[in-house]
């Protein structure tokens, strides 16, 4: 299960979120279309991905992936080859609203959901296998993608794409995904059955409702925690390369410090599991947080590019952990059983992160005139994160003492 969710991820996210970066230039130039044009096409896509993600949750949780993810691959797959061919505005916003449902039901929500239900002791390293390698999406889809629009154009390349994208994703989603181990006479983990005892029956399956989680304090907590590292997550993502070119640091040192956090979001992962078991998940998501706003005062303070090697890496590794700790701080507070919907009603809140950070960063650069004091408002963002985290905390505290 963890193998294949993780061959799929990395392909998915290649194709349907990463890629779309190379294919801006080509696209202007031959269209004519404003890169402000081109890049709402793929805001919408995102926007309705998060709006999706709560119906998205209740169907993994009463069906199970296999139906889901695999209609969304296929989706998936006739939208890329639709936008090969595309030559109006209409189109082309229409393919994206599609592809936004594709990524609603292939990306990671669904994934996680998956494996919540298959592990539960070993649920770290289930999630480190996938996220591991889905974190190489970019390294291996963007110089592919680039390589392919030089070779043989961009439509082309879109069909090329959308190819990888069905054979890597719809047959093993139709192939080997199930709901969960309860429904094969299984145990998660892996486990057999107890010897002479039968397995539990699919139904013993315990958890909290979504309006019961609705109702508890420290998931409002946790919203807010996440919604405030994901708007600086982003924030900084889009304010990193110019800033560092508006300072003197210059286009190819800023890019490569840029992809360096991506790599470090995949050593932050390997660390996170492997010494994870020495704190609680509330304790280490704090202490990560606080991490980001110390990486963004060091980004700002520290003039040399030292400075920024290590801030960037500090940035990346928080940036990798924190995509595990969510999975697992909503399965350790609420359960499997409903895991899809709860985290599916977070995912919205973080969409709407995700969608007002750039918005929010372009108007600060307007009033201000510089990206300094936006990476100081972003540094101040994960602190207030970091201070939300220990209100998790204090909560669950009280919640375990007055039962």
């Amino acid at each position: 299960m963890a193998g294949t969710l993780a061959a799929t991820e990395t392909v998915s996210w290649g194709v349907l979120y990463y890629a779309f970066s190379v294919f801006l230039v080509p696209m202007q130039e031959e269209l004519g279309w404003s890169p402000a044009t081109l890049t709402g096409g793929y805001s919408l896509a995102l926007l309705l991905s998060g709006l999706a993600a709560p119906f998205v949750g209740r169907w993994l949780d009463r069906h199970g992936p296999r139906a889901l993810m695999t209609a969304g691959s296929g989706l998936g797959v006739l939208l890329v080859a639709a936008w090969a061919a595309v030559d109006t505005f209409v189109a082309y916003y229409l393919i994206w609203a599609g592809l936004g449902l594709a990524m609603a039901a292939t990306l990671y929500e669904p994934a996680f959901a998956t494996l919540v239900h298959w592990f539960e002791r070993e649920r770290g390293r289930a999630l480190l296998v996938v996220t591991v390698a889905a974190g190489f999406a970019s390294t291996i889809f963007l110089p592919l993608s680039a390589w392919l629009v030089d070779r043989v154009g961009w439509r082309s390349a879109l069909l090329v794409l959308a190819g990888i994208l069905a054979v890597a994703t719809v047959l093993p989603h139709a192939l080997l995904l199930r709901r969960r181990p309860e429904d094969l006479g299984l145990l998660p983990d892996g486990a057999p059955p107890g010897a002479g005892a039968e397995p539990s029956p699919p139904t013993v399956v315990r958890g909290m409702r979504l309006d019961e989680a609705l109702r508890d304090s420290a998931f409002w907590w946790l919203t807010v925690a996440l919604f405030l590292e994901a708007a600086a997550s982003v924030a900084v993502g889009v304010s990193l390369i110019p800033y560092l070119t508006e300072r003197g640091d210059g286009v190819g040192f800023a890019a490569v410090a840029a992809g360096l956090v991506g790599a470090a979001q995949v050593g932050g992962r390997v660390l996170a599991t492997a010494f994870g078991g020495r704190l609680s998940q509330v304790a280490l998501t704090t202490v990560v947080f606080a991490l980001q706003a110390v990486a963004l005062v060091v980004l700002v303070g520290w003039q040399e590019r030292v400075g920024v090697l290590a801030a960037v890496l500090l940035l990346g590794a928080g940036r990798g952990v924190v995509t595990l700790m969510r999975a697992g701080l909503v399965s350790e507070f609420y359960g499997r059983a409903h895991y899809g919907a709860i985290n599916g009603t977070l995912a919205l809140f973080l969409t709407g992160a995700r969608a007002l950070a750039p918005v929010g960063a372009g108007a600060t650069y307007a009033i201000v005139g510089g990206y300094g004091p936006v990476l100081w408002g972003m540094a101040a963002a994960s602190l207030l994160a970091a201070g939300a985290m220990v209100g998790v905390g204090r909560q669950r505290r009280v919640d375990r003492a007055y039962p």
